[in-house]
């Protein structure tokens, strides 16, 4: 008689039932996939591989190419290898340069600033209001950029309300001061370019904020509580430091587009205001010199590169939502 020990499910008497495939050491081999599987994720890529090389690619090449050549439109344009556009452009432009990055960063203070207790208000004290509340934040995004703009030509005009009111606080002198207004006027200035610049940006700042605070577990905040800390302990040693990806992702989505924008300064400042991407704007098609353009562009996304690699490393984390 078969031992009971030998017996097993659908199987023979005498036969040891099977074992499930391992590893050199002794651990069960995960599943062997096959080649079809392998190569389905490839072939779901790679329309998106073709988009980004077509609109992408490419055309960063040919930019990178235009700012290498000589001559004109008239003339034609011929690749020459001449690396003093750069230096040119460098030469030319670095105040606008300077100037870019200065009002993007003050913008994104600003953001910072206001756009944090926005997201904390709704991620935390907002209830059933949340959802409203984030369709007001979102509600510019409903109407043309450049109406947005133009809307803050009548809100900071020289007899509108705003003005006055900070003229009679004694705003207008602290600013004037400092050079960001230009006596009791606003418009034209740079104030009123930061002012376009945070406004416009601004839910860029919020958004990646509120998903980085939704997702805090109200848990740490009880035990925080439970162990007697204060709400200013709370927030600086659990909530802050875990919404530090939001915080990142949020200066950047802020900090990256408010560097090359030019609508701002066009509507809103004055020559004396202009940023890089009005010069870029001007060069492309008033001036028609498209080398020059071509390698203020790249000298743009360089130096955007450069800064965004070091906040990066700076902040520790490369976690963005």
């Amino acid at each position: 008689m078969t031992p009971p020990a030998l017996l097993h499910p659908g199987g023979t008497a005498g036969t040891p039932p099977p074992t499930a495939p391992t590893g050199s050491d002794g651990a069960a081999a995960p599943p062997v996939r096959s080649r079809r599987g392998r190569h389905t994720a490839y072939w779901l890529l790679l329309p998106a591989a073709l988009w980004l090389a077509l609109f992408f690619v490419a055309p960063l090449f040919y930019q990178a190419s235009t700012s290498l050549q000589t001559g004109s439109l008239e003339r034609g344009y011929t690749l020459t290898w001449h690396v003093a556009n750069y230096s040119d452009a460098l030469s030319a432009y670095g105040g606008h340069f300077l100037r870019s990055f200065g009002y993007a960063a003050v913008a994104t203070v600003l953001c910072l600033t206001i756009g944090y207790p926005i997201a904390y208000l709704i991620a935390f004290r907002a209830g059933r209001w949340r959802g409203l509340l984030l369709v007001l934040v979102i509600a510019p995004f409903f109407t043309s950029f450049l109406i947005r703009t133009l809307a803050w030509k009548t809100i900071l005009s020289d007899s509108g309300p705003v003005v006055s009111a900070l003229g009679s606080l004694g705003v207008l002198d602290v600013t004037s001061w400092i050079g960001l207004t230009s006596g009791d006027r606003v418009l034209a200035t740079p104030l009123a370019v930061i002012c376009g610049l945070t406004y416009n940006f601004l839910p860029f700042m919020i958004l990646p904020l509120y998903a980085s605070l939704e997702r805090i577990d109200p848990a740490l905040r009880e035990a925080s509580r439970d162990l007697y800390a204060g709400a200013a302990t709370t927030f600086r040693k659990v909530v802050f430091p875990l919404s530090l990806p939001g915080v990142v992702a949020g200066t950047l989505l802020t900090f990256i587009p408010a560097s090359g924008d030019y609508i701002n300064a066009q509507l809103l400042g004055s020559p004396n205001e202009q940023m890089i991407g009005n010069a870029i704007q001007k060069q492309f098609l008033n001036v028609l010199d498209y080398p020059t353009a071509a390698a203020m562009s790249f000298i743009l996304m360089a130096l955007i590169l450069i800064i965004v690699s070091v906040y990066m490393r700076r902040t520790g984390t490369e976690e963005l939502v």
